[in-house]
């Protein structure tokens, strides 16, 4: 998942428009981006778009984000799309790892009442937007095995400590935020799960998002949340690895693979390579899209 569009729940118009983004998973919106009059008009919505989904062959991974716990809201949004079996439910505002816990039991009984598998849906956890959540970060590990991805908010998390902006006059994010950012890529190391950077709000200025998906990038996120199409294919090219890079990952798994699951130090173009060469060397032939047992013989 390098890019994950949002899309308004309530919007049939908008989410047929997200099927040919482009974007690797489309986040069906049921929380802020849908007014409080028409949350249920937004579940029927949502829940006829997965449905219709079904079917086709070629489809975004689908995440449903849904109200957050406290809101009283978050069962009848699992009551109307879980039949459909989204991919990953996003939590929003999620303050510690009981609340992984909470929605995965809640999930369990969704999905028996659906005829799903127990298990079957996975969660994604928005684990900043609150100072609860960033100062929780660590108590995310092993609450629940559907946890997938731990993604970061900038923009609740200003309203949560009253704060006016969260970048600064050279466009910077401050510390606060930078923390947040930092968290979120440790929490999810922690975790082993997936790390997902904000949205970046100014959709126009294509050159700054560029900026921004580089850095993430370069951090260890693995993907980045979009608010508008045009911003998918800056991001799907930031967050695919340049084939040189793929070439040396693929060199150094073969490398080894041949020295056995024993191996240590070794010796590539002239420099050591040792294990944390080898989990980077992982983690770019993943994002390439390169599965156990398909790489390509080096000879």
């Amino acid at each position: 998942m390098r890019s994950l569009l949002f899309v308004p729940g309530d919007s049939e118009r908008k989410l047929l428009k997200a099927g040919s983004s482009g974007a690797d998973a489309l986040i069906l919106d049921l929380e802020d981006s849908v007014a409080q009059s028409r949350k249920a008009d937004a579940r029927q919505t949502v829940a006829g778009y997965l449905d219709s989904a079904k079917g086709q062959s070629k489809t975004p991974r689908l995440v449903v984000r849904i109200n957050a716990l406290d809101t009283g809201l978050t069962d009848d949004d699992l009551g109307a799309i879980v039949r459909g079996a989204p991919a990953a439910i996003l939590l929003p505002k999620a303050s510690c790892g009981a609340d992984i816990q909470d929605l995965s039991a809640r999930l369990s009984v969704h999905e028996a009442d659906a005829g799903l598998p127990e298990g079957q849906i996975a969660i994604h956890a928005l684990m900043t937007e609150t100072a609860a959540g960033m100062l929780a970060a660590a108590s995310f590990a092993s609450k629940s095995a559907r946890l997938e991805a731990v993604a970061w908010g900038a923009e609740d998390l200003a309203a949560d400590i009253g704060a006016a902006s969260n970048r600064d006059e050279t466009g910077r994010y401050t510390d606060v935020f930078r923390l947040a950012r930092s968290l979120t890529i440790l929490a999810a190391a922690h975790c082993a799960v997936e790390a997902i950077d904000t949205v970046f709000t100014d959709f126009r200025d294509s050159e700054g998002l560029e900026r921004e998906c580089h850095a993430a990038v370069r951090d260890g996120f693995s993907g980045k949340m979009a608010i508008h199409p045009d911003q998918v294919a800056v991001i799907n090219t930031a967050f695919t690895p340049a084939p040189e890079d793929v070439e040396r990952a693929v060199r150094i798994l073969a490398l080894f693979a041949a020295a056995g699951p024993g191996a240590g130090v070794l010796s590539l173009d002239g420099k050591m390579i040792d294990k944390p060469h080898l989990r980077q060397a992982e983690r770019v032939a993943r994002r390439a899209g390169l599965e156990p047992g398909s790489l390509p013989d080096l000879g």
